[in-house]
């Protein structure tokens, strides 16, 4: 369960409920990030003692800033900054500046100290993809581990062999596979998914009326209805089949996925 950042009270349950109620299930019992620091602590540990973090005093704002203006990194004159990448700002700060910067009480973030800037991963639907790898937070400046590396950490500790999202997180994964291959964790298989989008082309969300389980159902559609329309947007039923998952088992095939996204018609909610 990602609660690293403010969830709201409940919505952990509800979101189990739900997976429970289309037939989903899981192995052992859930996990949850915020109790697992001590694990993401000893990443970090394992990183620094390699000499790959240091300390990060920006703010957004400064960031968003210095990479909308493209200039090469010192450390890697062949990274521009334009593609949104950090741009090493606090990379080689000197023992006399990172004091002076302590000194005016903002706290610091802890980044990676990255030795490349592209890394490959093998996607199954998309093939190979080769992306921009910066010097990614490990650790937030209020102390809490940042979500890069709590995926990573989290999905090679429940030894996780293939991870399934959206392609909207394509971008994303050759950073993480990275610090991944720096820990020294198992390559993870992946397959990057279109989105659910609305007929205007935007990523379905609440404005576009009831997508929740418990609206449908209040709608008069039961939760094996809900999985058939699911299933049917990848190809795995009739549009108005109703069914459990465990029949889909049978009719999934990787080779059948779509490779467009799902435009969710407003008859469907």
């Amino acid at each position: 369960m990602e609660d690293l950042d403010r969830v709201a009270p409940g919505a952990d349950q509800r979101q189990l409920s739900d997976l429970a109620a289309i037939g989903l299930n899981w192995d052992g019992p859930v996990e949850y990030q915020t109790r697992r620091g001590e694990l993401y602590q000893d990443a970090v540990a394992t990183l620094t003692g390699r000499g790959l973090t240091y300390e990060c005093f920006c703010t957004r704002r400064e960031i968003r800033e210095a990479a909308s203006a493209p200039h090469p990194d010192p450390a890697f004159p062949e990274r521009l900054t334009a593609d949104g990448s950090y741009p090493g700002t606090c990379r080689n700060l000197t023992a006399t500046e990172i004091a002076e910067r302590r000194e005016t009480g903002r706290p610091s973030a802890l980044r990676l100290r990255s030795q490349v800037t592209r890394w490959t991963i093998q996607d199954q639907l998309l093939g190979s993809f080769t992306g921009a790898v910066d010097d990614v937070v490990l650790r937030r400046n209020d102390g809490v581990a940042a979500y890069n590396l709590a995926v990573v950490v989290d999905d090679a500790a429940q030894r996780i062999d293939q991870i399934v999202r959206g392609d909207d997180l394509l971008t994303s994964t050759p950073r993480q596979a990275y610090l991944g291959s720096l820990l020294g964790l198992p390559t993870a298989g992946y397959a990057h998914v279109p989105l659910a989008l609305n007929t205007s082309g935007q990523r379905l969300a609440k404005r576009d009326g009831a997508v929740t389980l418990d609206e449908l159902k209040a709608r008069g559609r039961t939760a094996a209805q809900v999985c058939g329309i699911l299933a049917a947007s990848v190809g795995l039923a009739e549009s108005a089949e109703s069914v459990e998952p465990v029949e889909l088992l049978g009719r999934f095939d990787t080779r059948e996925l779509p490779r467009e996204p799902w435009i969710v018609e407003p008859s469907l909610l």
